[in-house]
């Protein structure tokens, strides 16, 4: 359990719980009740992966590289569990958003920050969740595929295209920084 513990804080995990859970109570609490707008739960979400992000990486990079356990396993799981973490707040907030939007978006956007970990190091993982999360905003309303790509988050849970593209980035994301570590 010390192991856990002491990977824990230098992932900065606790304020990134914080984050979490403070980005989840303002979700709830200005929520509108009627569960149409996916804008307010994907923002908590995209609060918590930029927060969460900043643990993709260690004090040392080099330390972490040179360590004599196996790190893929340990990566991916972070970001799993921090994916899991970000639905389960939300989830169990009761806020009115579908459950598949959560699911979708908490999985999606951790992908992002973990792709930005790969590619960008773990203090510049959140320009990725931020950047398309403002992508989408901007986006005009989705009428072919690469409009319902680039606007994804902010599409209804039983969009087959945004399913899709954050399963992608999911997948993408949780692979290159399991495998590439966070970027120096």
């Amino acid at each position: 359990m010390r192991w856990l513990t002491l990977y824990a804080r230098s992932r900065q995990v606790p304020a990134s719980l914080a984050v979490l859970l403070t980005a989840t109570a303002l979700a709830w609490a200005s929520a509108d009740g009627g569960g149409a707008d996916t804008r307010l739960p994907t923002l908590a979400l995209a609060a918590g992966a930029m927060a969460a992000s900043a643990g993709l990486g260690g004090q040392d990079p080099a330390l972490d590289r040179t360590a004599a356990i196996p790190w893929p396993r340990r990566r991916a799981a972070h970001v799993l569990l921090a994916a899991a973490l970000l639905a389960g707040a939300l989830l169990a907030a009761r806020t009115p958003a579908a459950s598949l939007l959560i699911v979708r978006n908490s999985a999606g956007l951790m992908g992002l920050a973990a792709l930005g970990a790969a590619l960008h190091g773990a203090h510049h993982a959140w320009s990725l969740p931020f950047g398309w999360l403002a992508l989408a905003f901007v986006t005009p309303p989705p009428t072919d595929t690469a409009t319902r790509i680039m606007a994804w988050p902010l599409l209804p849970p039983d969009a087959t295209t945004a399913t899709w593209t954050a399963l992608g980035l999911a997948v993408t994301g949780v692979t290159a920084y399991a495998l590439a570590g966070p970027r120096r």
